[in-house]
Order: structure tokens, then sequence, then C-alpha cells
């Protein structure tokens, strides 16, 4: 399968995973990024800004330019964002209409396409459909209970474990920690709870961060994250957050409340991860015990890593991808066109 991938040039984690996991499932070869995005090639970016890197194939980089518009087998509109939907309109006369069209939909909006009128281009989402509708459309923000239609399928983060810097630690210096923007209100209400907890005032876990001061950054991030017994990962903007999936890739407890999204083959509650009331009333209980019960905390925290490594690195979310690709738009016994 040959893709011709339309992504922003700025990093957008649900864009970037996707694309190191085709790449790295497909062969660089066999994928295009059409909007140049350096940082997929080149060693250049710290975490999390790295997480659509491959390793550089220079061969394989040349050879993936001949992929145009008119002989991909499948086109990937990989964001919202208005660079990759400026670009998408550009291209959009030159493909075939026997040519699939697949969205990726990672924004934070509940509503398909919703992030378009937070980033003020709907003009530009809505001129993207007026000529065709997107064939099949992979959404982060898949919430339960909702009917959608068929041709969408839930499409949560994932964990490219290749961009952390260490892996899950055996020595521990801190209890609890939630080092986050307040990007909701639980959020807010988290780190009002743990204020003068644990040792949550010594680690950093405090109000009024932003990510861009943020204490620790790249490797000592990771460094520091795998250095907790419990680590809090609560939504913000959207239910899905990268803590979710790094915390389990770095080795700490997962505390979490209960998502409202569809994660197929999601952790489950006490065997990889615990779920805290909506509300955070059991947060010190649940911290406390598990940090009393440290065999107990160990079994889940080693069950999520092996968990998150069979489902939920950027690999098995492209196989999971392509599977569907293939079967939604008979991609196996497509002939590409010429």
């Amino acid at each position: 399968m040959k893709i011709l991938f339309i992504n922003s040039k700025k990093f957008d984690y649900g864009q970037d995973l996707a694309f190191s996991g085709l790449a790295s499932v497909l062969g660089k070869e066999n994928i295009r990024d059409i909007g140049r995005h350096s940082s997929y090639h080149l060693k250049i970016k710290k975490y999390p800004k790295n997480l659509g890197y491959t390793e550089l194939q220079p061969l394989a980089f040349f050879k993936n330019q001949s992929i145009t518009p008119k002989n991909c087998d499948v086109v990937v509109v990989a964001s919202v964002k208005p660079d990759t939907l400026e670009l998408y309109l550009q291209l959009q006369s030159e493909i075939p209409d026997s040519t699939p069209i697949v969205l990726l939909e990672g924004g934070d909006a509940e509503e398909i396409g919703g992030d378009a009128q937070r980033l003020n281009c709907s003009h530009l989402w809505v001129e993207a459909q007026k000529k065709r509708p997107f064939d099949l459309i992979f959404k982060r923000e898949f919430i339960k209970n909702r009917d959608y239609p068929k041709n969408i399928f839930p499409l949560p983060f994932s964990m490219n474990f290749e961009a952390l810097s260490v892996k899950p630690s055996s020595v521990y210096d801190k209890d609890v920690s939630f080092w986050a923007v307040e990007s909701h209100p639980i959020r807010s209400k988290a780190l009002e709870v743990l204020n003068g907890q644990f040792d949550c005032d010594r680690n950093g876990t405090s109000k009024n961060q932003t990510f861009k001061n943020y204490k620790y950054k790249g490797r000592r991030y990771h460094e520091e994250l795998a250095k907790c017994r419990i680590v809090l990962s609560l939504r913000g903007g959207g239910w899905d957050t990268l803590r979710y999936w790094e915390v389990p890739a770095l080795g700490p407890l997962l505390v979490s409340q209960k998502l409202d999204i569809v994660i197929p083959n999601d952790f489950e509650n006490q065997k990889h991860l615990v779920h805290c009331k909506d509300d955070l009333s059991d947060l010190i209980e649940i911290c406390q015990y598990y940090l009393d019960h440290e065999a107990e905390r160990l079994k889940i925290s080693q069950a999520a890593y092996a968990h998150a490594q069979k489902y939920h690195t950027h690999i098995a979310r492209a196989d999971y991808m392509l599977e569907i690709m293939k079967k939604s738009l008979s991609l196996s016994t497509r002939t590409r066109q010429p």
C-alpha cells in the first residue's frame, strides 16, 4: 500500500504517531509526507515533538517521492489544522475519484471536525468536503454510547516507545505526581486535593503550570516520571491525553478517571490501572493504599506495561488502521491508478 500523507508542519500527537506507525509497518518508501515534516526524518526535536520520527532512510525517502495524488493507493488527511486543509484543497483536484481519502480527526472536540472552529478554519473544513466526503474517518474523541456513521472508527493516541529516553525504573524517589496544565476544571480540583499531600509539593505537583515552563522536559521528564510510584492522569481539552499512554510505558501506577471515549483494548481497572471517582473523593485513599501495598502496585503497573507493548504502540495502532482500511475500502484488491 502506498500512502500520500497530507500533514501539518506543526507537531500534532495523533498525526505524528500515525506517521511513525505507518512508516514503520509499510516502510518509508511507501508513505510520503507531502507536508514535508522535517522531524519525521531527522532527530532535531525533543519529546514530545519527536513522536513522528522514524530512522532516516535516504533511499526510501528518495523512492517515496514518486508517490503522487494520482498514483497512491490512499490519501490520508492527517489533521484538521489549517495548513493541512489548505494543502489538501490544493491537491484535491488531482486525486482520482476512485482513490479513497481517509481523515485522521485527532482534535480535542467531540464533534467531527470540531477543531476547525477552534482554529478559525471552518471555511476550509466546509470546502474540503464540498467536492466529496471523506471515505473513512479515524476519530480520537470517539464518545461512548453515541451513534456515529459506519465509516467512523475510534483512534486514540498511542505511544512510540522508541521516542522515550528511558525504560521503567526500579528506583523510586517520588510518591505521587501530577504535572499538568489546568486545561480542565477536574485538573485544577486534583491539584487542590493533592496540595500538601504525600510529596506533591516537593516534586512539582502544583497549580498554575504552563507547558512551556514545565520543570522537566525531554529525557529529564522521562527519567523523573519513571521514578514516580503513582502518576495521575485526568482529561484536558479532550478525554484522551498523552500522559494516559506515557505512564504505563514508563512504569508508574496509573490512576485515572474513567474516560468517556472508546479505546479498543483499553486498560482495565485494577488490572492495568486504577480508576478514581469523577469527583476525586477517593483519590487520596487510593494513593495511600497503593503506596502501602507495593506488591499490588507493581503487579498492576507491570501488567500495564505489557498490555501497552501489545496493544498501544504506534505500530499496533498502525496495524489497526491498516486492517480497517483494507476491510472498509477493499484496498487488499484495489489496483492503483496509473
